[in-house]
């Protein structure tokens, strides 16, 4: 935790997430206890010793040396998920830990559609086991939460657009079981032009867009995913920062980044947070909100990532208000889940402000 003088107001602001993978917040501790109840053979310690328990598994999770080489291990994790009490069990340890470590208040979450039915798992048991888990939280812990599913780059276009059309079809979009689209995974040589059919077909459906751009892509990346595939957000997109015309257009459409500051650490984008363009972004008046992405992977959950751009930066109250509000305002919730956010958000800083005085 960070040792700023704000750290109580950090602790205490209600947070919105919108850049979590539901995969990536599988601990290791989850992972074993799955992988023994579903008789999931992990690979054997002989092989790699990371997987001897939980302990050594979480260390080798310190030590990544790209994208690719976590993505190696978030695929592992895949295996031992299988039924709808298994995703209702990874969405709800998420959920109470954020929101009673955090203050979590409103989650936008991602999982990952290709990376299931390849496996012969219905798209049904992630949706049914993670609404089941969001109405217990919502419950006993006051945070909402919604689901998006994110296209895999790795796989055939023609592949995520039969996906996207299964969920359509299945009428999860009209029943409000899921949210939006998404699209992730490695950036290289996948540019975001070659999606442009599904995200078309997505805002014929009125259905909501967003897409990884700009991580380890170019700014141009996050260019082409405003401009083609007309999203409503970037995850990530910290590379824009790179191009002023890039920035612009981030400023004059409103598209909020979704930055994950532990994650670009861990995966070796940046050598430290505070090599980020976040005070740039605010000075530039880019929006974007602080986000954990893969929390089980990296060590961080969100409060993780306020305390680590404190640190970093040592951001001014102003600026956290800032970055509080364009949180909520970028979120997908309905207008009035917003506004009860924003007064939540203030009261926060109205009774910082008495404090101070």
């Amino acid at each position: 935790m960070c040792r700023s003088p704000l750290h109580p107001l950090l602790t205490a602001l209600p947070k919105c997430e919108h850049h979590v993978h539901l995969e990536g917040t599988l601990s290791p501790s989850l992972l074993f206890a799955l992988a023994s109840k579903n008789n999931i053979p992990l690979p054997p310690s002989s092989d790699d010793p990371s997987f001897h328990s939980p302990t050594t598994l979480s260390s080798r999770y310190t030590a990544f040396s790209s994208l690719d080489d976590f993505l190696h291990y978030y695929y592992i994790g895949f295996r031992v998920l299988l039924t709808p009490s298994d995703f209702e069990s990874l969405t709800y340890e998420y959920l109470a830990h954020a929101a009673t470590s955090a203050n979590l208040r409103h989650a936008e979450i991602f999982f990952d559609p290709q990376g299931h039915t390849t496996r012969g798992i219905p798209i049904s048991h992630v949706i049914d086991g993670f609404h089941t888990a969001a109405a217990r939280a919502k419950a006993e812990f006051g945070v909402t939460a919604s689901l998006t599913p994110c296209l895999l780059r790795h796989f055939s276009v023609e592949d995520g657009m039969a996906c996207f059309e299964e969920m359509l079809s299945e009428g999860w979009y009209r029943d409000g079981k899921l949210e939006g689209i998404g699209l992730c995974g490695t950036e290289v040589g996948k540019e975001p032009v070659m999606w442009k059919g599904i995200f078309d077909k997505a805002r014929e459906e009125g259905v909501r867009r967003t897409a990884h751009a700009g991580e380890e892509g170019p700014a141009g990346y996050v260019r082409d995913a405003i401009e083609v595939l007309d999203v409503m957000r970037v995850d990530h997109g910290v590379r824009a920062a790179e191009e002023k015309e890039v920035m612009d257009m981030l400023v004059e459409k409103g598209v909020m980044l979704t930055v994950c500051p532990v994650s670009n650490v861990a995966l070796r984008a940046f050598r430290a947070v505070g090599e980020l363009p976040l005070r740039k972004f605010l000075e530039r008046g880019v929006k974007f909100s602080l986000n954990s992405d893969d929390p089980a992977y990296f060590g961080g959950y969100i409060q993780e990532n306020y305390c680590a751009v404190e640190e970093a930066f040592g951001l001014s109250v102003e600026d956290w208000a800032v970055v509080a509000r364009n949180a909520v305002e970028g979120s997908w919730c309905g207008e009035e889940r917003k506004r009860d956010l924003l007064e939540e958000v203030e009261e926060v800083f109205k009774g910082w402000t008495k404090k101070e005085e």
